[in-house]
Formats: structure tokens, C-alpha cells, sequence
């Protein structure tokens, strides 16, 4: 399946809308955090009536200051009239839902999640609610909380659903435009397919970036430690950032996504290891054969924003589950 780089702009007719008309739907977007408040400034800047669900009256207040939604509450009656419900929750939350939350959702809206496991996710909320559609938006900064949020997070970025046999196809298709209205690159995967694919390139270097943080941050040598920080630039910077990201989400991701994060540790441990042999045994050659090789690899992650792709297995109708 290509990416659909269609986007679904007011004044651009797409399904359902008529041309030159702002789109009609409101969305309750539960949690303004950073995906939930970065959601709640372009889904507005589009013309979308977005209502607001928080936890705390604080936030609620900060929420309105800034903008993220039209309406804020911590009262779910919020959701009340919401055709497109999203859950921008955090993972403990999404699997074990608050019961106010459930019966509040309302029956003929769409429901849909941005968590970055899909399968524990999945099989909770496929029998809380006949419209949920499992989906992942692959954006994120380093920050967290009410004031995190920002416009153009997801512009450019893979949003992938990980629908199965049950899924309702409109409800996937309601989840796909708000995806391509936001600019980023939809796609459909399986859902184990893709906890596994998140573990190495997303959680999995949650950890390895922590561990180097550890070395450095623990250095023995305090002479050398201190030297080690002002020296630290932007190479440092860039490979430690998810690693000095927010610790709640790393150790959700690692809880609940843990069999394909130790598979992928594994893995590393054993590349890491052949590395560490060839500079023990001075073998220049062979470690400079492996960076040629890793140098390779690497542009092979880095697609232009402009390139079609298809994605591996990707499926264009829900996928088995």
C-alpha cells in the first residue's frame, strides 16, 4: 500500500464534505498532554470543534489558556455529541480504563487511541467499544504535559492503524482522514507486526540511549566526568534524547511491549558485542567494514518526506488478527 499524502484541508472536498465548507465533526480528545494537546491546535486550525477531557481542574484551566480545545472539563459529559473520540492516554490508562470514561464515550462516535502498543490495546478495548480502531501516531518530542503540545507535530510522520476482522471499516476510514489532515503518512499494519517493529526502533533505543546516559552520567573519574559534560555537543544530544525522555512513558512502553523489547535487547547486546571483539582484537578492517555497512543502513531509515514507499506487509483492508 502507498502512503497517502492526500491531505483533507477546509476547502478541499474529501468524502463526506462538501467543497468550500469547514468538516462538521467534533472530537473529544481525552488527555492534552503532548500528543493530545498537539492534536487539539491543528485539528482547531483545521476547523474541527474539538472538546477537551482532563484529569485535574488545573489543567483544565491551562488547557483553555493555551488554546487546546474550544471546551475543556474534567467532567466526561464533555463527550456527549463527539462523532470521533480520541484517547491520548497514557498506556496503565488505555488498558485499564475508567469506568466514568466508558460509559461516557458515546456509542455511534468513533474511538481511537495513540498508544505505541497495539496488541495489549487492542484486545482490551475491541470489547468495550463496537467503533474502536487501534492507531499509533510515530511523533513525539522529549516533553510532556499540558504545555507540551504543540502545532505541526505531525506533519510528515507515519500514522499507522492496526485494525483486524472486527474493525468497522468506516470507523477506519474516519481515523484515516483525521491522519491525513494532519499531514502525516497513514498507513496498516498488524498488530503484532508492529509492536514488534516499534520495540527496535522506538523502545528499544529508549533504552539503549538511557544506558549511555549511565555510563557517562556514572564515570568514576570525576575529572573526566566533568570534561565529559562540557565537552557533550549535538552528537551527544541527538543520541541520548529519548533516553532523558519522559520516564512514565519509557517504563509503560517497556511493560507492556515486553517480549518484543527483550528480543530486540537481545539482538543488540549481540551486535554490540561483535563491535566490542573486532576493537579488542585491534581488527581495524572488519570495524571499518561494519561502519561502512551500519552507514548504509542507516539511509535506508532515512526516507525523503517526497519518496512513495510502500511499507512492508502493510495491508489495505484490516488485517487478521
Amino acid at each position: 500500500m502507498l502512503i497517502d499524502r492526500s491531505t483533507w484541508n477546509v476547502g478541499v472536498r474529501t468524502e463526506g464534505m462538501e467543497q468550500n465548507k469547514k468538516p462538521s465533526v467534533c472530537v473529544g480528545i481525552v488527555g492534552l498532554g503532548l500528543i493530545g494537546g498537539s492534536l487539539g491546535l491543528d485539528l482547531q486550525a483545521l476547523g474541527w470543534q474539538v472538546h477537551g477531557l482532563v484529569h485535574r481542574s488545573s489543567t483544565a484551566d491551562r488547557a483553555l489558556e493555551r488554546g487546546l480545545a474550544q471546551q475543556v472539563s474534567t467532567d466526561s459529559g464533555i463527550l456527549a455529541g463527539c462523532d470521533l473520540v480520541i484517547l491520548a492516554l497514557p498506556l496503565a490508562q488505555l488498558l485499564d480504563p475508567d469506568r466514568t470514561l466508558l460509559q461516557a464515550l458515546p456509542a455511534t462516535a468513533v474511538v481511537t487511541d495513540v498508544g505505541s502498543v497495539k496488541m495489549p490495546v487492542l484486545e482490551v478495548w475491541r470489547d468495550l467499544h463496537p467503533r474502536f480502531v487501534a492507531s499509533h501516531p510515530m511523533a513525539g518530542t522529549a516533553e510532556a504535559g499540558v504545555e507540551a503540545g504543540r502545532q505541526g507535530l505531525f506533519q510528515q510522520r507515519p500514522w499507522v492503524a492496526t485494525p483486524d476482522k472486527r474493525t468497522d471499516p468506516e470507523a477506519l476510514e474516519l481515523v484515516r482522514r483525521l491522519a491525513v489532515s494532519l499531514g502525516s503518512h497513514w498507513l496498516t499494519a498488524d498488530a503484532a507486526n508492529h509492536d514488534q517493529a516499534v520495540a527496535l526502533i522506538s523502545h528499544l533505543p529508549v533504552l539503549v540511549s538511557a544506558a549511555l546516559l549511565r555510563t557517562v552520567g556514572e564515570e568514576q573519574d570525576f575529572a573526566v566526568g566533568e570534561l565529559a559534560r562540557v565537552l557533550s555537543s549535538s552528537g551527544f544530544a541527538d543520541t541520548t534524547r529519548v533516553g532523558g525522555g519522559n520516564p512514565q512513558l519509557g517504563t509503560s512502553m517497556a511493560a507492556t511491549n515486553t517480549a518484543a523489547i527483550l528480543r530486540g535487547l537481545a539482538a543488540y547486546r549481540w551486535s554490540l558485542e561483535q563491535l566490542e571483539a573486532a576493537v579488542m582484537e585491534g581488527s581495524w578492517s572488519q570495524l571499518q567494514v561494519e561502519l561502512e555497512r551500519t552507514q548504509a543502513l542507516r539511509r535506508s531509515f532515512l526516507i525523503d518526506p517526497g519518496d512513495d514507499f510502500k511499507p512492508p506487509h502493510a495491508a489495505d483492508s484490516p488485517a487478521e488478527p
